[in-house]
């Protein structure tokens, strides 16, 4: 089996799991990646929505999607966006840094990020309530969000 197999597998695997914590039965769509880490992303969401605290494997694959969403949303290299420990991503256009601390940096928990991106929470209050840290003059995204459609989109 080779590494795609084994990723499809895991992302299986957490999908299944976060379902059955929601009580729904095992995932039968498409098997593909992108597939895959976007029912995660709304398994998660639907775990929030019901107040219950997402599987960690299914969280891990739902960050992940979800930024792959906005970096391919907004290509570009001037902004990072950081959820620690799963993943981060440089996004929108502009002037891109390469050594150091970038200028312009977004950093937020994994489940403010899907609630952000899935349009669970508006920009605004996650800045204003210390939920997200954000610096440099392009390090607003409240323009690009939510990056998740609705489940029939």
């Amino acid at each position: 089996m080779d590494a795609r197999e084994k990723a499809a597998q895991r992302l299986r695997a957490a999908l299944d799991d976060q379902r059955a914590a929601l009580g729904e039965p095992p995932w039968t769509g498409p098997t593909d990646p992108a597939a895959l880490g976007r029912a995660c992303a709304l398994a998660v969401v639907a775990a929030l929505r019901a107040g219950r605290q997402p599987r960690p494997e299914a969280l891990r694959a739902a960050t992940r999607y979800l930024l792959d969403a906005l970096a391919s949303a907004v290509p570009g290299r001037a902004v990072e966006v950081r959820v620690p420990p799963y993943a981060a991503v440089q996004c929108i256009g502009g002037p891109r840094h390469t050594r150091g601390t970038p200028a312009n940096v977004v950093e937020m928990d994994p489940v403010t990020w899907v609630r952000l991106a899935a349009g669970l929470l508006p920009w605004h209050e996650a800045v204003s309530g210390g939920l997200v840290r954000a610096s440099g003059v392009r390090a607003d995204l409240s323009s690009y969000l939510p990056v998740l459609g609705q489940p029939d989109q």
